[in-house]
């Protein structure tokens, strides 16, 4: 049996900072694909990359249609993939939605979107988790800052950074509605957490973020380094970014709702193990175990 060294050791008694050990752009130079040239570049730069339009209108109205029949469904708010809003009370997030709904399973078969995965990756790619997230007006809740291959390593046993996030809005996001923050560059520094992992903490993680979380001196001293974008934009509008990038988003308190789908592409050359930092697995439709390339 093959034993994996761990790259990037975290949830330890210390924080610690190391430098990150793999490509960004895995896929070789002048691969074919939908990015650009300069796009590639500007992605390996600053960790992520923004398309304006992703998507059509038209599309977006089906997308959002979809969304608003998933969170209104009695029998999705009652499976455990669906997330609750603490004080709403109201569904914050589903799971694994492209298992939930054929439309968003045709989403992510659609070549604008995993096209792109593949062309970062550099080899055929399976979806590690998909969700859609609902962030209405009037207070939903943010997301601390963090690193989600922090949590995929020491959780989920994503060994290597060859995973991609996307997420595409189905509302306009404003620069007052609790859209994403990145800080650009962070992608390329892993910062390991201090504290062990309990167990079943994603329960309380995807509502609340404790066991990852950076400290207020990390975070300072990488806000310093890279600064902070806020991504804005109009539906359809869709932000790629790298697993390791710090990122955040604040609360909601405007009447303006923010919703987006949120779809997570691994490298099929990067399956998950058993977790690097963390008793159990989390449960396969946070963190996926069937590893079929996307068709």
């Amino acid at each position: 049996m093959t034993t994996l060294t761990d790259l990037y050791p975290s949830r330890g008694a210390t924080e610690v900072s190391v430098p990150r050990q793999d490509p960004v752009v895995w896929g070789a130079p002048g691969t074919p694909g939908p990015i650009s040239l300069t796009d590639l570049q500007t992605y390996e730069r600053d960790g992520f990359l923004a398309v304006e339009e992703l998507i059509t209108p038209d599309e977006v109205a089906v997308y959002h249609q979809e969304l608003e029949r998933l969170v209104t469904d009695p029998a999705v708010r009652a499976d455990e993939r669906s997330i609750i809003e603490p004080k709403s009370k109201e569904i914050r997030s589903v799971f694994e939605v492209h298992r939930i709904s054929e439309v968003f399973a045709r989403l992510v078969r659609d070549e604008r979107v995993v096209g792109r995965a593949r062309q970062i990756l550099g080899s055929d790619v399976y979806v590690h988790q998909s969700r859609i997230n609902v962030k209405p007006g009037f207070g939903a809740s943010g997301f601390y800052w963090h690193s989600d291959f922090e949590t995929w390593h020491a959780e989920d046993g994503l060994p290597n950074m060859r995973t991609v996030s996307v997420s595409i809005a189905l509302t306009e996001n404003h620069d007052t509605n609790g859209g994403l923050m990145i800080m650009p560059g962070s992608h390329r520094t892993f910062l390991g957490c201090a504290g062990a992992t309990p167990k079943d903490n994603y329960k309380k993680s995807l509502q609340m973020q404790d066991a990852g979380t950076p400290s207020d001196e990390a975070l300072t001293a990488m806000a310093s380094e890279y600064g902070i974008k806020l991504f804005t934009g109009k539906a359809g509008s869709a932000t790629w970014f790298d697993c390791n990038c710090m990122h955040g988003s604040g609360d909601n308190i405007t009447p303006f709702p923010r919703s987006n789908v949120f779809i997570v592409f691994n490298s099929v050359e990067n399956a998950a193990v058993e977790p690097f930092a963390a008793p159990v697995r989390r449960p396969e439709f946070i963190g996926a175990r069937d590893f079929t390339p996307v068709r």
